[in-house]
């Protein structure tokens, strides 16, 4: 009897607090957020190039964020596990694809479903540099909202679990051309990720698959703890905004949106612009967004939460 009551008191704790949270999100959308966020954005160029100046000075992501021969030569020591030997040295990059190198404008892409029917394909194949996250579907009914142009796009390894698949592999890849894959090897499913890339040069795809840099993503990490980011992993969005803010000077973000209600009207939108999965990952999005919107509002990047001219 004492165990069955200590479970509905604790079923109903739970359920008061996924309330609260729920209820809470919906004051944000109804009443914060639009206060704070504005379409009619005004670039601030004082406030860029001061956080652009963090961000390099913690981070380095012009060297650092991606493994090369320059910032990893042989013997080093990449983590406690993973050293630089001869046979990986000679299969990354001479230096850094971002080295002394500064684009216009960027466009990072997220997977929201905030890009659901938004139109702005255009308008993100028009940057000069366009990031993607997750070897996410373009083309076909996507194009007109996502785009299709790939400069570089993430892929975390537990994606590469779904494509062991030699054809699912190459389809997944296809889409994005020679465009660089960033993979995050040196951790969990690190054997598969080194797989991955051997077979799709095997295959002979155009694609550049690069590394990113643990001693990178350590500096990021501490870079957004001190700021209130206190997730045990930055979510995949969060680091490639950071990265475009190192080597772009204009960066717009597109598909980033944390809740399931749209912001203008109110209405449900999936998860994701492709479909309803729900997340398995320790991200903090909420807080993560919140930081994006601040940023917004400084005139440090532009953060598209509308709909774009068709």
């Amino acid at each position: 009897m004492k165990r069955t009551l200590l479970s509905v008191l604790c079923l109903g704790s739970l359920a008061a607090t996924v309330l609260w949270i729920t209820y809470n999100n919906e004051l944000k959308i109804r009443y914060q957020y639009p206060k704070i966020y504005s379409e009619i954005w005004r670039r601030n160029e004082k406030n860029y190039n001061d956080f652009r100046s963090l961000l390099h000075s913690q981070c380095n992501g012009f060297d650092k964020a991606i493994i090369t021969q320059a910032n990893s030569p042989i013997g080093t020591h990449i983590t406690k596990f993973h050293v630089v030997t001869e046979s990986f040295y000679g299969k990354i990059p001479s230096e850094h694809p971002f080295l002394n190198k500064t684009w216009d404008t960027c466009a990072v892409v997220g997977n929201g479903g905030i890009l659901y029917d938004s139109y702005c394909g255009k308008k993100i194949d028009s940057a000069d540099f366009v990031i993607r996250c997750n070897l996410p579907p373009i083309g076909n009914a996507f194009e007109e909202h996502v785009g299709t142009k790939t400069s570089l796009v993430t892929s975390n390894p537990t994606v590469f679990l779904t494509l062991r698949n030699p054809d699912k592999l190459l389809q997944r890849v296809e889409p994005f051309g020679d465009s660089m894959i960033l993979i995050p090897a040196f951790g969990y499913l690190s054997s598969l990720s080194f797989k991955t890339v051997r077979t799709l040069k095997e295959l002979n795809n155009p694609s550049r698959p690069v590394y990113l840099n643990p001693q990178y993503m350590s500096n990021l990490t501490e870079f957004w703890r001190n700021r209130g980011v206190k997730a045990s992993q930055l979510s995949s969005g969060l680091i490639m905004v950071s990265v475009a803010l190192e080597v772009c000077k204009n960066v717009h973000v597109y598909g980033f949106w944390p809740y399931s209600i749209h912001p203008f009207g109110r209405y449900h939108i999936p998860h994701h612009y492709y479909d309803n999965a729900l997340p398995k990952s320790f991200h903090k999005m909420p807080v993560e967004f919140d930081h994006l919107l601040h940023l917004h509002s400084q005139g440090v990047l532009r953060l598209h939460l509308g709909t774009c001219e068709k």
